[in-house]
């Protein structure tokens, strides 16, 4: 990985961009950057792999639906990660319901999406290809599989790819691409850990 060119290539987009070899070094850096301030997370399995809820309940107002405390739609900081990271300063992003997305759009003037080396692709073509034959799988098959009357064609064949199906229940109903901080956001940053994290 050449973090230099991946970090130049947000930031050309006005992203800030950060990178760290390990999930806890990123924890203590968001706790500090989220200290004193109301924050909600968006559904990540990375971020609850990073035990980051926890982390930063130490020192800030945290709200994340699944933790059953309710979900704050406008904090100041929001959390979530990417399905996919394109190598040319995008981030991508399948959302069923847009609760996950929404808060990356409009509403928190600060938003971090954490992300682990694992969703690193090296373009936006790749990237949305990543988020739908990767990522989205592995969610439904996470929220989906024990529903045989919700579940879509990629659940039924074992998470083996988008299969670009109309099933009702299906979780690829938005494809969001970041290709640059919202006029409203004060700060946007990808945060990049050295680890396999998430879907």
């Amino acid at each position: 990985m050449q973090w230099e060119r991946i970090k130049a290539a947000f930031e050309q987009r006005g992203f800030h961009a950060t990178y760290f070899e390990t999930g806890a070094q990123a924890v203590a850096y968001l706790r500090e950057q989220t200290a004193g301030k109301t924050v909600s997370f968006g559904g990540s399995k990375t971020l609850e792999a990073l035990g980051a809820y926890e982390a930063l309940a130490e020192r800030a107002q945290v709200h994340w639906h699944w933790k059953g405390d309710g979900y704050l739609q406008t904090p100041e900081v929001y959390l979530t990660s990417a399905n996919a990271v394109a190598e040319t300063g995008e981030l991508v992003n399948i959302d069923g319901a847009g609760n996950r997305v929404s808060a990356t759009l409009y509403g928190p003037k600060t938003v971090y999406f954490v992300c682990g080396v694992n969703k690193l692709t090296p373009d936006l073509p790749s990237a949305i290809a990543r988020a739908q034959n990767v990522a989205a799988p592995q969610n439904a098959m996470r929220l989906l599989s024990g529903q045989p009357e919700r579940m879509p064609a990629c659940v039924a064949a074992g998470g083996d790819g988008c299969h670009h199906c109309r099933a009702p229940r299906s979780i690829c109903r938005a494809i969001v691409i970041h290709q640059g901080p919202m006029l409203s956001q004060e700060r946007c940053e990808l945060i990049l850990i050295g680890e396999p994290l998430g879907y």
